[in-house]
């Protein structure tokens, strides 16, 4: 059963709140209720946390660098052309 809970915020956290939410399609209770949850996990719980330390041979700052890291390795293959639509011809009508 959920029960309600009034928060006050200050306009700029009011209006990072709405940001975030809104980013992601969400309501602001809905943002809320996902920050309380991953904020109060408990490490053990957390799935990312438990497979960190998972690959061996990662450089030392790959987590403050990670962004660096990985446009320097991924290579995008380029989309496929898009081929120009024939028209197609009509067939003659018979009068």
């Amino acid at each position: 059963m959920s029960r309600p809970l009034q928060v006050y915020l200050d306009e700029a956290d009011l209006k990072r709140l709405e940001a975030w939410s809104r980013s992601r399609g969400w309501t602001k209770s809905q943002a809320i209720r996902a920050a309380v949850r991953a904020l109060t996990r408990p490490p053990e719980k957390d799935p990312l946390l438990g497979a960190s330390g998972m690959i061996e041979g990662l450089p030392p700052d790959c987590s403050e660098q990670f962004d660096r890291y990985l446009t320097e390795t991924f290579v995008a293959e380029k989309p496929a052309p898009y081929r120009k639509r024939r028209r197609r011809s009509r067939t003659p009508v018979r009068r």
